[in-house]
C-alpha cells in the first residue's frame, strides 16, 4: 500500500513539473466556468452572481467550507458532489504543488546565482570572490551612509552559493566566465554605474577589465586591483576608463619606518567604518571658474573637510595634489577631500563660491 502511494505521489509530482503556469490557470478557469454553467442550469441563483460565485468556489474547492453558501437544489448538489469538489480538489492540489515548486525554484536560483539580472540599472558590480576581502569591500560600501542607493551585484565564477543571502542589498550571480558576452549581458554590464574587478589572479583581472572597458556606459567607473604593477601599465595603454590599484606594501613599509604611524593614516583614509575618510566630489556643469583657496576654506569651515587635490577625470591620472591657493578649478573637475561623511553636490552653493 505504501509503495502504491509513493508511486502515485511521484507520478503526480512528475505531472506538476511538466505543467506550465498557463496550463494550470487555464484548467482552473475551465473548471470554474463549467461548474458555474452547471449551477446556472440547476437554477442556483444565490451562487451564480460573479462576486458570490468566486467566493463560494474558492472556499468550497479549498475545503475550507464555511457553509454560508451551498447548493439548495438536488441537481446543484450532484454538480458539487461529482464535478466541483473532486476535480476542484485535484486542481487545488496541483496549484499548491506548482506554487511551492516555483517558490523553491526562485529561492534556489537566488542561492546558486542562476538568476537573471539583465533588468538591473545603475548598480555596482563586484567581479571576483575572496573569503575576507570581498566581505570587507561590501561593508565599506554600505558604511557610506550618504552614498547613492545602488544595488550591489557580486559576480563569481566559483562553484559556490550566495555568501550574503541575508543581506538585502547584495545580489549574487555565478557566471561561467567574466569575458563571455552573454554572461555579461545577464549582469547588465552596459547599465552598471560602478564596477570593481578583483579576480582570483592578475590574469583574470586583466582580461576582465580589457573585455568590459568597451561594454560599459561612458560615465561608468571601473576599478581594478593588481598585485603585479606591470599589468597596470599594460592595461592603461588600452583602457583609459579603468582606475588601477596595486599592492603598495614596499612603499607603506618604508613610509611607516621613516614616518611612524603612516600605515594607520592610510587605513583611516580608506575605511568608511570609522573616523574621517577620503571622498571625491565632481563639480557640476555650468559652474563658473573658482579658486582652490576659496573652496578649501569653504569646505573646512562649512563641512570640516580638508581638500587634498583636484583631478580632471575619474581615473585621476593627472591629479594636482595640494595645489596653490590661487589654482583655478572648473566645472567637471573632481575634488578629493577628507571628511567625517560625504559632501553631496547639492549641499554646496557653487555660485557663491565663484564670486
Amino acid at each position: 500500500m505504501l509503495g502504491i502511494f509513493k508511486r502515485l505521489t511521484l507520478l503526480l509530482r512528475a505531472h506538476i513539473d511538466q505543467l506550465s503556469w498557463q496550463a494550470v490557470m487555464l484548467a482552473i478557469l475551465a473548471h470554474m466556468l463549467v461548474t458555474w454553467g452547471l449551477l446556472l442550469i440547476a437554477n442556483e441563483q444565490a451562487l451564480t452572481s460573479f462576486s458570490t460565485y468566486f467566493y463560494y468556489y474558492t472556499v468550497t474547492t479549498s475545503t475550507v467550507g464555511y457553509g454560508d453558501f451551498s447548493p439548495t437544489s438536488e441537481l446543484g448538489r450532484w454538480v458539487v458532489a461529482l464535478i466541483q469538489i473532486p476535480f476542484g480538489l485535484a486542481l487545488f492540489g496541483v496549484l499548491l504543488g506548482k506554487t511551492g515548486q516555483t517558490v523553491t525554484y526562485l529561492i534556489r536560483r537566488a542561492m546558486t546565482g542562476d538568476k537573471n539580472f539583465a533588468h538591473s540599472n545603475n548598480h555596482i558590480i563586484i567581479f571576483g570572490w575572496h573569503d575576507t576581502r570581498t566581505k570587507k569591500m561590501i561593508d565599506y560600501i554600505l558604511a557610506d551612509t550618504k552614498r547613492t542607493d545602488r544595488r550591489i551585484l557580486l559576480a563569481v565564477t566559483e562553484q559556490m552559493e550566495h555568501p550574503f543571502l541575508t543581506n538585502e542589498n547584495v545580489d549574487f550571480a555565478r557566471l561561467t566566465s567574466f569575458t563571455d558576452l552573454e554572461e555579461l549581458e545577464r549582469v547588465a554590464i552596459n547599465r552598471a554605474d560602478k564596477i570593481i574587478i578583483d579576480g582570483q589572479d592578475d590574469n583574470q583581472t586583466f582580461t576582465t577589465a580589457l573585455r568590459i572597458s568597451r561594454l560599459v556606459k561612458s560615465e561608468c567607473h571601473i576599478s581594478a586591483h593588481f598585485l603585479d604593477e606591470t599589468k597596470v601599465d599594460m592595461l592603461l595603454e588600452h583602457c583609459q576608463n579603468v582606475e588601477c590599484s596595486s599592492a603598495k606594501s614596499a612603499e607603506i613599509l618604508v613610509r611607516s619606518m621613516q614616518d611612524p604611524g603612516s600605515s594607520r593614516v592610510q587605513e583611516e583614509l580608506l575605511s568608511t567604518l570609522h573616523g574621517d575618510t577620503q571622498f571625491s566630489l565632481a563639480i557640476p556643469s555650468g559652474c563658473d571658474e573658482m579658486e582652490f583657496g576659496t573652496l578649501f576654506h569653504h569646505f573646512k569651515h562649512d563641512y570640516n573637510a580638508i581638500l587634498l587635490g583636484v583631478a580632471h577625470n575619474l581615473s585621476a591620472q593627472n591629479m594636482d595634489l595640494n595645489p596653490p591657493l590661487d589654482y583655478k578649478v572648473n566645472a567637471g573637475d573632481i575634488l578629493h577631500y577628507i571628511a567625517l561623511e560625504r559632501v553631496l553636490t547639492n549641499e554646496v552653493d557653487w555660485q557663491s563660491l565663484a564670486k
